[in-house]
C-alpha cells in the first residue's frame, strides 16, 4: 500500500476509535475501510488486524473512564478474562458458521435496541434508584462478557453497543458509567480475538500499529468527550451509530 493508503486506513482507525469510546461500533468504520483499501485482503486478516488497533484504543479509553468513573474491578477484570476466552473460542468458529445468517439477526437486534432507547428516553440517563444486588451485578457481567465476548469474536460489529446496553438495562447504569464498564470487557474480548488470530497468522502488524496509533487518539478524545457531556450526549451518538450500523449492515446483506 502506498502513503495515502495508509494515511485513509489511521483517518479510519482514528474516528472508529471516537465512536467506539463513546458507544461501540467503531469495527463498521475500520473493517469495511480496510477490505476497501486492501480488496486482496483475507476477512480473517482483516479482522486481525483491526483488532490490533481496537485493543490499543479500548486500552486507552479505559484509563481515560477509569480516571473519572469509579470502577469496580474486581468484578469487571473477571468478566475480562472471560470474554478472552469466549471471543477466542468465537474467533476460532469464524470458519465453521455461515457469517451470513447472523447480519439479519443482528440488525433485528439494534432495531429493537434503537426502538428501546427512543421510548424509554429514561434509561441510561440516570442511576437506578435501588442499586442492583450484588449477585444480580455479577450474573449481568458474566453473561455480557460470555456471551457479547463470543460474539466479538465471531462476527463484532457493536460490539461496546450491546455492552452499554446491556448494563444500562439490566443494572440502571448511566450511559457514561455503562461505556466504562464495556470498555474494560471490551478489553478482554479484543485480546483474546488478537491472540487467536494473531497466532494463526492474521494479523498484519506493522499496519495495525499505525492504525492503533490513530485509534488511541480517536478514543482519548471520544472517551473525554463522554465524560465532559454526560449521558444525553452518549444517549443520543448512540441512537445515530445504531442506525447507521442497521444501515450499513443492511446495505452488506442486501444491496
Amino acid at each position: 500500500m502506498d502513503f495515502a493508503e495508509w494515511a485513509t486506513l489511521v483517518s479510519a482507525a482514528t474516528a472508529a476509535g471516537w465512536v467506539d469510546a463513546v458507544v461501540g461500533g467503531g469495527g463498521l468504520i475500520i473493517l469495511p475501510t480496510l477490505l476497501l483499501v486492501a480488496p486482496t485482503l483475507a476477512p480473517q486478516t482483516a479482522l486481525g488486524t483491526n483488532k490490533l488497533a481496537a485493543l490499543c484504543g479500548t486500552s486507552a479509553a479505559t484509563v481515560t473512564f477509569a480516571s473519572k468513573v469509579p470502577m469496580r474491578w474486581r468484578l469487571l477484570l473477571p468478566g475480562a478474562a472471560l470474554a478472552a476466552v469466549t471471543a477466542g473460542l468465537g474467533s476460532a468458529a469464524v470458519g465453521l458458521i455461515d457469517r451470513r445468517f447472523f447480519i439479519p439477526i443482528v440488525m433485528v437486534v439494534l432495531v429493537g435496541v434503537a426502538l428501546f432507547v427512543t421510548l424509554r428516553p429514561s434509561i441510561g440517563v440516570t442511576m437506578a434508584t435501588h442499586p442492583p444486588t450484588r449477585r444480580k451485578t455479577i450474573l449481568v457481567v458474566a453473561l455480557a462478557a460470555g456471551l457479547v465476548g463470543g460474539y466479538d469474536g465471531l462476527l463484532g460489529p457493536g460490539t461496546g453497543t450491546f455492552l452499554i446496553i446491556t448494563f444500562a438495562t439490566l443494572l440502571g447504569t448511566e450511559f457514561v458509567r455503562a461505556a466504562a464498564m464495556a470498555k474494560v470487557i471490551n478489553c478482554g474480548s479484543n485480546l483474546g480475538s488478537l491472540i487467536f488470530l494473531g497466532a494463526t497468522g492474521h494479523v498484519i502488524w506493522a499496519l495495525g500499529l499505525a492504525m492503533a496509533v490513530g485509534n488511541i487518539a480517536g478514543a482519548i478524545v471520544g472517551s473525554r468527550m463522554a465524560l465532559a457531556r454526560g449521558a444525553g450526549f452518549v444517549r443520543v451518538v448512540l441512537l445515530v451509530v445504531v442506525v447507521t450500523m442497521v444501515i450499513r449492515l443492511g446495505w452488506q446483506q442486501f444491496g
